[in-house]
């Protein structure tokens, strides 16, 4: 067993972020997800590696929750609500009654075919019931995909994250019967409904005071954001709501508001965002016992090919009905069968099987494992092959505007965004001239990149494939801009004369 002093800690510290910010870019490389180069690392530094030994569930489960809340808000503040507000209604019932239906069906699905217990079959379904923001953050922000999608996907993970840690802690206490449905779903609707109800006191509260409070530096502005997303959070967890649920409303309704150094604020929360992520999976890996995986490879490969065939398909299918009989939404076949299969999951999963383990509950470290060699295993297949069932989907959408964040630019002073467009081999935009786009008298083309040369173009400036414009728009015309550009995409100039409207 290792043992080190403060500088011995600080110095291995170091070298565990810089191996692991080193290990972003061999994942954005070979395309593997850059959780499992992390939880590799914590192997590698524990008991079975370097010889640092730690065991200690509790100590997990609550340094492992305050990183979740870190990554949500993170999600939350760098989350466009312009994209996400007409998914809301379909990601809202995927992260609750999607949640449901896949603990239930998982639950079954084990039950019948590792005869597990009844509390162990539902705290496994609760367990592996959540989709993990931060891997499909990651996966989104380099999978260009239709913003409807992208907003379902974005919005679901924000949010199903509280009913699932509800349900994993009403199921770890063992000193209690096990609960009735009713109980759980008496439990989840006050919790839930708590929580939503102080993050949108806290949000809109927070925007405002920033707006009028002149701080002197401006490096306060995201540290006083970050104190708001925990006041949030341990203002939901003391009235016994659900901090997560209300950390994630919070800092949506900030990220979304007029702030002053909003850029600023969205960078520093990304980078406590990957110091947070870095220090779980690590902590996470060096929490496993290798040795105790093998017996764990067989239950997990059953348990994970139900939950990725069976149990999240399902949820899928009957939350795009329920939101189709309700006319709320239509979900086509295609976004079925990639929602079903982008429900990544990662470290929360792993977190909350800390929980019964923290907890006592009898087999409980048996259980972890298993929910540990189900997340490395499916999310090395899944991750890596989401961006060729795009293709073969077709949803992939290259030529979609993306944000541009640009450091120490007066953009938000002039109330103005930055979008990044390119235009892909397939795209109608080829072909037209700049003028022909006909975007709103507030935005403009300002450059285009075209091999490797950049120029300024001029109204008859015929684009072509492989270009990248660079679009300045005020905020108030970005969605129309948007829509424009996306019209033209599919229909060419005249896609206002077929009626394409770019939604």
């Amino acid at each position: 067993m290792v043992r080190l002093d403060i500088d011995g800690w600080l110095l291995l510290s170091a070298v565990i972020v810089l191996a692991a910010v080193v290990s972003v870019r061999i994942a954005h490389r070979t395309g593997l997800p850059s959780l499992l180069l992390y939880l590799a690392l914590g192997v590698a530094l524990g008991e079975s590696g370097l010889g640092i030994h730690f065991e200690d569930a509790g100590l997990a489960k609550q340094l492992g929750l305050i990183a979740l809340a870190i990554i949500l808000a993170e999600g939350g503040l760098t989350t466009n609500w312009a994209h996400v507000r007409t998914t809301m209604p379909t990601a809202s019932v995927l992260a609750t009654f999607g949640v449901a239906v896949s603990i239930i069906v998982l639950a079954l699905a084990v039950f019948g075919l590792l005869g597990m217990d009844w509390r162990t079959a539902m705290l496994l379904g609760a367990i592996l019931a959540s989709t993990d923001a931060a891997a499909v953050f990651s996966v989104l922000r380099r999978l260009p995909l239709p913003p409807r999608l992208a907003g379902t996907l974005e919005a679901e993970s924000g949010f199903n994250d509280a009913p699932t840690v509800i349900v994993v802690v009403m199921l770890s206490q063992v000193s209690e019967p096990m609960p009735s449905m009713w109980n759980v779903l008496g439990t989840a609707a006050w919790e839930l409904a708590a929580g939503a109800a102080v993050g949108c006191a806290a949000g809109p509260i927070a925007a405002y005071a920033l707006r009028r409070v002149a701080l002197p530096a401006s490096g306060l502005y995201p540290i006083a954001v970050l104190a708001v997303a925990f006041i949030a959070y341990s203002g939901a967890v003391s009235l016994h709501a659900s901090g997560f649920l209300s950390v994630y409303v919070a800092t949506l309704i900030i990220g979304n508001s007029h702030l002053p150094h909003r850029a600023a604020t969205r960078g520093f929360a990304e980078g406590t965002a990957w110091l947070a992520q870095i220090g779980l999976f690590v902590m996470l890996g060096m929490l496993v016992s290798p040795s105790e995986l093998p017996t764990q490879i067989v239950p997990g490969l059953v348990a994970g090919l139900a939950l990725v065939l069976l149990a999240r398909p399902i949820s899928v299918i009957l939350s795009s009905l329920a939101v189709r009989v309700a006319r709320i939404d239509r979900v086509s076949w295609r976004e079925q069968v990639f929602l079903s299969w982008a429900g990544l999951r990662g470290a929360v999963p792993i977190v909350l099987a800390t929980i019964p383990w923290a907890a006592g509950v009898p087999g409980a470290k048996a259980l972890f494992n298993e929910v540990f060699v189900i997340v490395v295993v499916f999310t090395l297949i899944q991750g890596p092959t989401l961006p060729f069932l795009a293709r073969v989907l077709r949803l992939s959408s290259e030529g979609e505007a993306r944000d541009l964040d640009v450091e120490a630019a007066p953009l938000e002073e002039l109330n103005a965004d930055l979008l990044q467009v390119r235009i892909p081999p397939e795209s109608k935009l080829h072909g037209v001239e700049v003028f022909e786009l006909r975007l709103p008298s507030d935005a403009a083309v300002t450059m285009v990149v075209r091999d490797g040369h950049s120029f300024v173009p001029d109204g008859s400036t015929r684009l072509r494939r492989d270009d990248q414009l660079l679009v300045v728009t005020t905020a108030a015309q970005r969605r129309t801009v948007e829509k424009r550009l996306r019209a033209v995409s599919r229909r060419g100039k005249l896609a206002g004369w077929y009626g394409e409207t770019g939604d």
